[in-house]
């Protein structure tokens, strides 16, 4: 395997490895090579589903979305903020979601914010909720430290729609 260098081979052998010892040593312990599971994923920037823009099906993301346009169906992600002009038609389930349009259904989230343009008709499930003055809303509110769970068994039972509409 290994095999002894002979005469003036092992003073340059030694210099070359004394050499390529330096290069470790000054560029540190050799790098651990990245893996997919191991290295952080920069954050990917939202989707943006523009006012022309009209969609019949569900949506499903880790990211964030931010829709402007019309949207018939169930939306799940991270971050969602639905436009003043967005309408929404459907069950939204995101951590994190911001209502400045209109919204059609139930809404699940832990964090949940209703601007003062916002329109909502239908049940709201969060973890912790804000209501700006002038926000349009029908439905009830629930408060569940696990929101997201879409489980029927963890849904409190509905009330009969109640009718909010925050003070300016």
């Amino acid at each position: 395997m290994f095999t002894k260098p002979k005469g003036n081979d092992t003073k340059n052998d030694k210099q070359s490895s004394t050499s390529a010892q330096g290069e470790n040593q000054t560029s540190g312990a050799p790098k651990p090579v990245a893996t997919a599971e191991s290295a952080p994923k920069p954050k990917a920037a939202p989707s943006i589903l523009s006012s022309d823009l009209n969609v019949q099906g569900n949506l499903l993301t880790d990211g964030d979305i931010q829709i402007e346009g019309n949207i018939e169906g169930d939306i799940r992600a991270n971050l969602l903020t639905v436009g003043e002009s967005a309408v929404v038609r459907g069950e939204v389930i995101a951590d994190d979601v911001v209502i400045n349009g209109r919204i059609i259904g139930r809404v699940r989230g832990l964090k949940v914010r209703l601007t003062s343009t916002a329109r909502v008709e239908g049940d709201i499930i969060h973890k912790t909720i804000a209501i700006e003055s002038g926000a349009h809303f029908e439905g009830s509110v629930h408060r569940n430290d696990d929101p997201l769970n879409t489980s029927s068994s963890s849904s409190p039972p509905l009330s009969p729609s109640k009718k909010i509409e925050a003070a300016e």
